[in-house]
């Protein structure tokens, strides 16, 4: 029986939620808040995360972001976002920032059933695929192919992110913000240019484009592009 954590202030849309997912067998846990959330995944991990997006202390995303960094495990749960707002940049915004999937409210019970149904389903299949990368996280080193490549702090920091992202894409602002926090204001040229010399290390080992640009998004890496 899979664990489901779902994050929702509205008490009534929760226990909708609730009902129809426990009648399908799977085990729910309920929080109204942010910090309830963070208390109950220090105890446990689960299969999956129903995240709202507005909420008192906080939003839905902080609880994906955080996910998918690897703050709370090993940043593979599936996660489904749920909001009150569906325009296409609130839907991006979710998926770019690791979300499985993304419901606008009002949604129907046995739309959401089937959706978290294919979530986990997806999560038991898809097999974990072979890395040509390998993180030494606490010598703070990253190789390709089994040659540790030489990175600066700021170099080490990008790639470490965007590894641990396994494919999906990282906006500027979101490496921006992890790398160098307030440290410079000029996010673009400096995410760019580390990504720069990023790839012209990968590519000093392996010829391959192992990091993809994806216009006005971000970039993703692609982690097992290539056969050890």
């Amino acid at each position: 029986m899979e664990n489901i954590l779902l994050l929702e202030d509205d008490s009534a849309i929760a226990s909708t939620i609730v009902y129809a997912l426990e009648r399908e067998g799977w085990k729910v846990q309920h929080c109204l808040l942010l910090r309830e959330a963070r208390g109950l995944m220090a105890l446990q991990a689960y299969a999956l995360y129903l995240l709202d997006v507005g909420l008192p202390d906080g939003n839905g995303l902080d609880i994906c972001r955080e996910l998918r960094s690897g703050q709370h495990g090993k940043g593979d749960a599936r996660v489904l976002m749920l909001s009150a707002r569906g325009e296409e940049m609130d839907r991006v915004l979710g998926l770019e920032l690791g979300a499985d999937d993304y419901m606008a409210k009002p949604f129907s019970p046995r739309e959401l059933v089937a959706r978290v149904r294919a979530l986990l389903r997806r999560a038991v299949q898809t097999p974990e695929p072979p890395s040509v990368f390998t993180h030494d996280e606490s010598g703070q080193r990253i190789s390709l192919k089994g040659a540790w490549l030489d990175l600066t702090k700021r170099e080490y920091g990008v790639l470490a992110l965007l590894l641990a992202a396994k494919g999906r894409i990282l906006s500027r602002e979101h490496l921006f913000e992890r790398v160098w926090g307030l440290e410079t204001d000029s996010m673009d040229r400096t995410v760019d240019t580390h990504i720069k010399t990023l790839r012209a290390k990968l590519k000093a080992v392996d010829p391959q484009e192992f990091i993809t640009t994806h216009r006005g998004m971000g970039y993703s890496l692609d982690i097992v592009k290539a056969k050890v």
